[in-house]
């Protein structure tokens, strides 16, 4: 499934925990609108149709429900390793902090949507693509927060870690109704989203693993102790598989005759987002005692959300394959980048 061209490791050692953290690195002009601020994406113009045209027989493909449930273990597994190195103290303490989770919504839900908003209009008006990839752009930066974000945030700064859980843990609760809001904002269509589905995942993926690593610490300390020196390389091969896959099931639209482009535009979105959440945070939170810590973690929540339900919504609700593309796209970029950056923040704190 995955060639050794397609794979690196690099292995870092954090001397502020008490383990060695490996962190996997992956190689890797006419418009219309209904209005200011909504993206006509029923229109078709030339453009539109010579990409179709290149499109025909490369359908996105969405995970399918048997990938869906290895994918929510695989995450829960990274929480379960959170759970298990944190303490109930540390979440109490990240309740306390009531503004820098207020400031982590703000950079998930309106700082990211007007970036998506701006390389949308980017993409038809300077670049000439068909307005579904715009809408595709559009509809990444209306989901909810990632919970790699949260593993990133632990293999950088340990005690921040459950700061980063409870955002992600609040946009994703949120996101039944604010992504539909989004959606209807800037592309003028609006998307149900599954209630039971977004409280299941929750719950499957964050709550269970977290009390159970939680639990397990407290009342097992020594069998914690034996497990930690495991829990390193079996997370490097868990997050490998989390973004290899959908890089593998995506292949066709990275590769397709626009995926050079499009690719470069979701690169610029996530930068954008990753420097906007570091430089906005550490204005807001200079007089902080762990501002740097902070800054780090606000831009995982503000760089990194749920592209794997941009795209099964995308799959979903949108006729045009094209809407697919960007979401297929930002599932494999989003998790690069994160992780590059757990590489570059982890060396500068040695």
């Amino acid at each position: 499934m995955f060639s050794c061209k397609t794979i690196a490791f690099i292995y870092l050692s954090e001397p502020s925990s008490q383990f060695c953290h490996k962190v996997p690195i992956f190689l890797f002009h006419s418009v219309h609108f209904l209005s200011l601020g909504a993206l006509n994406f029923w229109s078709v113009n030339v453009h539109q149709r010579k990409f179709q045209n290149l499109l025909k027989g490369t359908r996105v493909r969405n995970l399918n429900r048997n990938q869906i449930r290895y994918y929510a273990p695989a995450l829960g597994f990274l929480m379960f390793a959170v759970g298990v190195n944190s303490s109930e103290k540390d979440f109490i303490e990240a309740f306390k902090r009531p503004d820098a989770i207020f400031a982590g919504y703000v950079g998930q839900f309106v700082v990211k949507p007007l970036l998506g908003y701006i390389f949308g209009i980017i993409a038809v008006t300077v670049f000439g693509l068909p307005t579904p990839l715009a809408a595709g752009i559009m509809l990444v930066s209306c989901v909810s927060g990632a919970q790699l974000s949260n593993y990133a945030t632990f293999l950088t700064d340990p005690p921040l870690a459950p700061l980063s859980i409870v955002m992600t843990s609040l946009s994703t609760a949120t996101a039944v109704f604010v992504t539909p809001m989004l959606s209807l904002l800037l592309i003028g269509k609006r998307l149900p989203v599954d209630v039971v589905g977004m409280v299941s995942s929750i719950l499957q993926i964050v709550i269970a693993p977290i009390t159970a690593g939680l639990l397990l610490n407290r009342l097992f300390p020594r069998l914690c102790e034996a497990m930690r020196p495991f829990l390193p390389p079996l997370s490097v091969l868990d997050t490998a598989c989390c973004v290899g896959a959908p890089l593998a099931i995506n292949i066709n639209s990275v590769l397709s005759p626009f995926g050079l482009t499009v690719s470069l535009l979701i690169v610029a979105f996530h930068l954008s987002a990753f420097i906007a959440g570091y430089f906005l945070s550490g204005s807001l939170f200079h007089k902080a005692p762990d501002v740097k810590a902070l800054q780090r973690t606000l831009s995982f929540e503000t760089g990194m959300q749920s592209s794997l339900l941009a795209l099964a919504l995308a799959n979903r609700f949108f006729q045009d394959p094209l809407v697919s593309v960007p979401p297929a796209i930002s599932t494999v970029i989003m998790s690069l980048m994160g992780f590059a950056l757990v590489m570059i923040w982890a060396k500068k704190k040695e």
